[in-house]
């Protein structure tokens, strides 16, 4: 118990999230070591392009003239070493470069001037009561995920989970990029994404973010649902990789399934680039 005699300090703040965060790692740590002994006794990469794949080629043509980078939970509770979830997402995170592979697509949407979206993940008090929960949204009920003291209350914002990664405020903060409402699960069927996206005129989504096989898998399914043509950043994401599964590899699956392609950051770049 802090001894703190200002009664503005946010010690206990910082230690829950500290302890919440080391439990987290410590959950995950049997499968990190599995994972990355896995990884380097293998000969081929586990997430490489099969050489006898069957499914068709992409044949998706990048229209600036209607296309937008949609980004989803680029914040800090994914992304940073800070956040609750590194203990579990952190090895994916950085062996796919994934916060550097999206602060790239960023520059390369902002430079070719085509619309950026961003649909964030927030939870407000009231959400801590729901009267059900899947086994992820207990996890990050549990742990403060993306906890914000109402929708309309930004006091703590500011560095906490929710908040934007630092390296990203220069392009969400510019006032051109839209920030959906948040979406409460995974998917943008519970937020504004389509129709802002449709406002601007856009059909064509580039899209990346965390994770994969959550909330970026749920993005892409919806939006093909509403007719948007979608090509997936595969290592401009990432996942958990936990005693229960890989959740990259089970993305990766789908995306190759589903998207109408999949891109690596150094080709969604240089499309955007020849596009312009």
């Amino acid at each position: 118990m802090c001894n703190c005699d200002d009664p503005n300090h946010n010690h206990d703040k910082i230690s829950r999230r500290t302890a919440l965060r080391g439990g987290l790692a410590a959950t995950a740590a049997a499968a990190t070591t599995v994972a990355a002994t896995t990884a380097s006794a293998q000969t081929v990469d586990r997430y490489a392009d099969s050489p006898d794949a069957v499914l068709p080629p992409s044949n998706m043509k990048l229209d600036l003239s209607r296309a937008a980078l949609v980004v989803t939970d680029p914040q800090v509770d994914f992304l940073s070493p800070d956040g609750v979830t590194w203990g579990v997402v952190g090895p994916s995170v950085t062996e796919h470069n994934t916060v550097e592979n999206i602060e790239s697509l960023f520059k390369a949407a902002k430079a070719a001037d085509i619309t950026v979206a961003v649909s964030p993940h927030y939870y407000y008090p009231t959400d801590h009561g729901w009267k059900f929960e899947g086994a992820l949204e207990k996890l990050m009920h549990k742990i403060g995920m993306f906890d914000r003291k109402g929708p309309l209350d930004l006091d703590g914002f500011e560095g906490s989970g929710a908040d934007w990664m630092p390296q990203y405020k220069q392009y969400i903060n510019d006032g051109k990029t839209i920030v959906t409402s948040p979406h409460k699960v995974y998917g943008n069927d519970t937020n504004d994404l389509s129709l802002q996206l449709r406002k601007q005129g856009v059909d064509q989504v580039i899209l990346s973010g965390m994770s994969a096989n959550l909330c970026t898998e749920s993005h892409m399914r919806e939006l093909l649902e509403q007719g948007f043509e979608v090509a997936v950043v595969k290592d401009a994401t990432a996942a958990a990789i936990i005693p229960d599964g890989d959740g990259y590899l089970a993305a990766l699956t789908n995306f190759r399934f589903m998207a109408n392609a999949v891109w690596t950051t150094e080709e969604a770049v240089a499309l955007m680039k020849a596009a312009g």
